[in-house]
């Protein structure tokens, strides 16, 4: 009954390919191909079990080859490029930043940034800071303990 049907398979691959185009990543890809060889299959008169095993097969096979193969190429920044290169470096407040809305801004080098604290403390304009990590645009600072007061 479902020998005639290999057509499916084949409106799924499209489908699936489709999608890929409009998300990030190769996910869905390899379920287009799995389901274009189960279309294959379908074609040369295989069973509906063969047809859904090379899918389920041939999907993760290609997931988990392209998983390592991108993990080999995208590995993760190294310290000291881009905005990480801000981590633990010093600047001055040029703006408060305040124990209610904890936004303030910083000068670190010589950039500006806006800047919240690291703890909901209050840091006074001119104070010395450290940055603790990025979140978004902003630096998350804490104060020096020789500048505090």
């Amino acid at each position: 009954m479902l020998e005639n049907y290999w057509w499916i398979w084949f409106a799924l691959a499209a489908i699936f390919i489709i999608v890929e185009i409009f998300t990030a990543g190769f996910f869905i890809l390899w379920f287009g191909v799995g389901a274009a060889v189960a279309g294959v299959l379908a074609l040369l008169g295989l069973d509906p079990v063969w047809q859904w095993g090379a899918f389920v097969v041939v999907s993760a096979a290609l997931f988990a080859g392209s998983r390592r193969f991108a993990e080999r190429f995208s590995k993760k920044q190294p310290p000291g490029i881009g905005a990480d290169r801000l981590i633990g470096k010093r600047g001055v407040v040029l703006e408060a930043i305040d124990d209610v809305g904890n936004t303030g801004r910083v000068r670190i080098d010589k950039e500006e940034w806006r800047a919240d604290a690291h703890e909901a403390e209050a840091v006074p304009e001119g104070a010395r800071v450290e940055v603790v990590r990025l979140e978004g645009t902003h630096v998350v600072v804490r104060q020096l303990k020789e500048e505090q007061s």
